[in-house]
């Protein structure tokens, strides 16, 4: 059944002009028939670059809305509306103002993983692959810092010539990786390198062999010369790992790295969404203008 569902589903994509996305935590089904994968940001960027009429979105609420912000003469589907991310909910654009109010003239640094209210209230976006570049453009030593603390205190780290008023906010699949799941997984596998993504707890980080985002850790493991990684990061990227390197051995490293809204999106779902052009994601155009330049500023960002 699931082979004839997707060739219904290549068949609509031709049929709309349509280009599939998938985030890299989506279940591995999924993962297997997108046109592009990766995280948040990059999949906005590339669909922004296509030339599809229609953009299929698999991944979560905040996601589809970048992608509407970047290509607003794009329609952007996302079959499961109700998959969310709590911690973009974490923070409101009226928590949000309430804090600036607090520190007058202070610049907002905000988290893609935010709603685009947040980031129409914000001055500059990151993502956890260019946070330290973007906090060191800054002109400013202090800064707030939106909405996922364990990301921000990673970044603090290296420059501690600036203050960061931090919010507190925080992702619950990485955070229900705790230190002793990880030393576990690292005294049953001596030989492995621990790689994490910075949205861990602080003390987790400090146990990693490198600490990245998910684009980064795929080019991290293709070139390292180890052959085997415990992975902390959500389990989806499992998929795409020994895809790459069917050679290296990839350990999960805790039971707790599983996110229910990455994996509520299925093959059905996606067919659904093709066959009735719905469900819509759009950003309200005052909104999207707002926050497109906080996403523009950061693309302006030298990446070396």
């Amino acid at each position: 059944m699931s082979e004839i569902i997707k060739q219904q589903i290549k068949d609509l994509l031709k049929e709309h002009n349509a280009v599939l996305l998938a985030h890299n935590y989506m279940r591995d089904e999924v993962q297997e028939i997108a046109d592009i994968t990766g995280d948040s940001l990059a999949l906005s960027i590339e669909a922004s670059r296509t030339d599809a009429d229609v953009i299929v979105f698999c991944g979560v609420h905040f996601m589809a809305e970048s992608v509407a912000i970047l290509s607003p003469d794009k329609k952007v589907l996302l079959p499961r509306p109700d998959a969310g991310c709590p911690m973009a909910d974490m923070v409101s654009a009226e928590d949000l103002e309430l804090l600036k109010a607090r520190h007058p003239g202070v610049p907002v640094v905000t988290y893609v993983n935010s709603s685009a209210a947040v980031k129409a209230h914000s001055d500059i976006c990151c993502t956890s692959a260019n946070a330290l570049k973007v906090v060191r453009s800054l002109e400013e030593n202090e800064l707030i810092f939106v909405p996922d603390r364990n990301l921000g205190r990673w970044i603090a780290q290296f420059v501690p010539e600036k203050k960061f008023i931090f919010w507190e906010g925080f992702c619950p699949t990485h955070e229900r990786m705790t230190v002793a799941a990880v030393l576990q997984k690292k005294e049953e596998h001596p030989d492995a390198l621990f790689i994490c993504h910075p949205e861990s707890a602080l003390e987790v980080s400090a146990l990693a062999d490198h600490v990245c985002s998910t684009s980064g850790m795929y080019d991290y493991c293709r070139t390292s010369q180890a052959k085997k990684f415990i992975v902390g990061t959500e389990a989806g990227i499992l998929y795409k790992l020994r895809m790459d390197s069917p050679d290296k051995e990839f350990i999960l490293a805790s039971p707790a790295l599983f996110c229910p809204n990455m994996k509520l999106t299925s093959l059905e779902d996606v067919l659904i969404s093709l066959q009735t052009l719905a469900p819509v994601i759009s950003v309200p155009e005052d909104i999207r203008l707002k926050a497109k330049t906080a996403l523009d500023r950061m693309l302006a960002v030298p990446r070396d």
